[in-house]
Order: structure tokens, then C-alpha cells, then sequence
């Protein structure tokens, strides 16, 4: 860059006091006034050379505010550097980068038509920004980022509602399959419930049917000892049988059709006649005062086989009954055989 003429060293003559003026030189020569033109600006080849920036306004102004200072710093720079010689103020008149040839060229390929210098505050606009009206950076840059964040609260609000209807869907299936196991399990109940009841009723059918082909053993009795009872009064240790305690020659009857097996006395079960079923059960009544029928003799439901008495080991009149089924010795409870034929002692 070109620079002010050097001045030239001279020593004051004897006897002068050596002094500084605007203008004038103490060798007596007059300061130029230094206007910059396009050749004294003109940058060197190699030497100086301002980089050119990119990118906007800011770069532009920046360029042209660094011309300006080097070129502040050649007009006066060069006046101050004689060491020990005070600052000479110099007039730099305020230029613009048009009326600066040499430094608008250093622009010149960023140089922008007037009236289309980008703000600051509209860098990084899209097109589509532009197209929405949106003239400045900083509210295009929040418009995009409260977008951004709807569309991913959107995601989320998505997601959660998938989650809650799939929640929703997987417990009104487990509902359904609650009522369905319910529904079932009421079904079953009803189906059993109903079996049970056409099995008590085939059942009762069949008791009744059964009731008029059986019959108790005596009538105006009172049950007096049960099936199983314990006691000292047995010689077994329990009773074996059912006492029906009546009066004394109460008729005793045949509870259904069969045989008579035996018929007389039995030490401790006194007079005792005991008849043979169809199917081998034995029925066997003990302690009667008296027998009215013979081995060998049929007899048929409700049939007189003897009356109630106290004979053998007894403490009162009454009919013990025993049921042996198939004959075997160990009998079983009288009152569940009588019931199982539709009768309730």
C-alpha cells in the first residue's frame, strides 16, 4: 500500500527551538494534505491482501470497516512511525466503499444491488418460509421447532392412545372371557343341576314304585336303639340291628315277598324267623313272643311272620331287625336298606 513521503531527518540550527505545526515541516518544506484515490489504494500484489468473506451483510460490513482502518493506518500510520516525533493529526475524510474504486473492487463480486441487502434477522429462510409469510429467521426457527415438537407430541399422543385401546381391547377380551367361563360354569351348574333332579326324580319314581312292593315290619312303634349303637348290653359291643319297641304281640310283617329260612328259638336273639329275599338278602326278626309261619313257607309283602315280644337277651318288648345281604354274618344298617327301598322307618 502506498504511504505518506517520508520526512527527511534534519537536525534544528543552533539556537532554534524546533517546533510542529499542521502544514509545516521543520525543514521548512509545507505538508501535502493526503487524499486517497484508486492508485494510492490499490492493493500490492501478495502483500495485504484482504480475504474476501462470505455468508451475508455481516461479512460485507466487516470487509469494508477493515479497508477503511488500513486505510486509516496508511494515511497516518507512516507519519507517527519516526520515533520520538509527537503524532501529526491528519484529516481523513469519510468515504464510502463507492467512492473508494480500489476497495469496491475488493467487494465487488459480493457486491449486491441496492435495496436487496439480506438482513440479519431473515438469515436461514426457506423457500418455505418465505412461501408462509414468515420474513424473519428467529420466528421461522421457532415456528419450525413448536412444529417439530406438536408432530412429536403427536407421536406420543398416538402411541399412548394405541397403548390404551390395545390396554382396552386386551381387558374387555379377558371380560368376555370372564363372562364366557361364567356362562359356562352356570351352564354346567344348570345341566348338573338338572341331571341331579331327573336323577332324584327317576330315583323317587323307582322308591315309590318300590314302597308298594316293600312294607315296615310292625306299625305304632318307637325307635328305641339304631344300627351301630356301643354298649355293654351287646355282647358284640355295639348293636347290630334296629329296635322297633312296641307292645307285646304287635303283628310283625314280611317287609317283601320271599322265603322263610328259618324259624324257632336263638339263645340271646330269643324266637327268631329269618326270610330269604329274591335277591339272598336275609332278613331276620328276633325276639317275638310268637312265630306264625314255617321253614320253607313263601311269604309275600306285608305277609304276618309273628308278633313283637321279649324273649332272649332283652330289657323290653320290642322287634330287632337285622339285614344281612347275601347272607353274610356282618349285617348293615337296617335303616339305610329300609330307605333305600322308599320306606322311612
Amino acid at each position: 500500500m502506498a504511504s505518506n513521503r517520508p520526512a527527511s531527518v534534519t537536525s534544528s540550527a543552533p539556537g532554534e527551538t524546533g517546533s510542529f505545526a499542521f502544514g509545516a515541516r521543520q525543514d521548512g518544506e509545507t505538508w501535502e494534505e493526503w487524499n486517497p484515490t484508486a492508485e494510492s489504494v490499490r492493493p500490492v500484489r501478495g502483500r495485504h491482501r484482504v480475504a474476501k468473506q462470505r455468508g451475508g451483510g455481516l461479512a460485507r460490513s466487516s470487509t469494508v470497516l477493515g479497508v477503511g482502518v488500513i486505510a486509516a493506518v496508511g494515511a497516518g500510520g507512516m507519519a507517527t512511525a519516526q520515533s520520538g516525533k509527537p503524532p501529526v493529526a491528519i484529516s481523513v475524510p469519510d468515504l464510502s466503499v463507492a467512492d473508494l474504486p480500489g476497495v469496491g473492487s475488493l467487494v465487488a463480486d459480493e457486491k449486491e444491488p441496492e435495496g436487496t441487502a439480506t438482513p440479519l434477522t431473515s438469515a436461514g429462510l426457506t423457500s418455505a418460509d418465505t412461501a408462509q409469510g414468515t420474513t424473519d429467521a428467529g420466528e421461522a426457527l421457532r415456528a419450525r421447532i413448536m412444529l417439530q415438537a406438536e408432530q412429536q407430541q403427536d407421536q406420543v399422543d398416538s402411541a399412548s392412545q394405541r397403548a390404551a385401546e390395545a390396554a382396552a381391547a386386551k381387558k374387555a377380551a379377558e371380560r368376555a372371557a370372564e363372562e364366557r367361563e361364567e356362562a359356562e360354569t352356570e351352564a354346567a351348574a344348570a345341566k348338573k343341576k338338572a341331571e341331579e333332579e331327573k336323577k332324584a326324580k327317576a330315583e323317587a319314581e323307582r322308591l315309590a314304585k318300590l314302597a308298594k312292593s316293600y312294607a315296615l315290619p310292625t306299625s305304632s312303634y318307637t325307635i328305641t336303639s339304631t344300627f351301630g349303637q356301643a354298649g355293654s348290653l351287646w355282647s358284640s359291643g355295639y348293636h347290630t340291628g334296629l329296635d322297633f319297641a312296641a307292645p307285646t304281640g304287635t303283628p310283625v310283617k314280611a317287609v317283601h315277598g320271599g322265603t322263610v329260612t328259618e324259624a324257632g328259638w336263638a339263645g340271646a336273639y330269643g324266637y327268631r324267623t329269618i326270610l330269604t329275599l329274591d335277591d339272598g338278602t336275609e332278613v331276620w326278626y328276633c325276639h317275638q313272643s310268637s312265630i306264625n309261619v314255617s321253614v320253607g313257607q313263601k311269604v309275600a309283602t306285608g305277609d304276618l311272620i309273628g308278633r313283637v315280644g321279649a324273649t332272649g337277651n332283652v330289657t323290653g318288648a320290642h322287634l330287632h331287625l337285622e339285614i344281612h345281604p347275601g347272607g353274610d354274618a356282618t349285617g348293615i344298617d337296617p335303616t339305610a336298606w329300609l330307605r333305600g327301598k322308599g320306606l322311612n322307618p
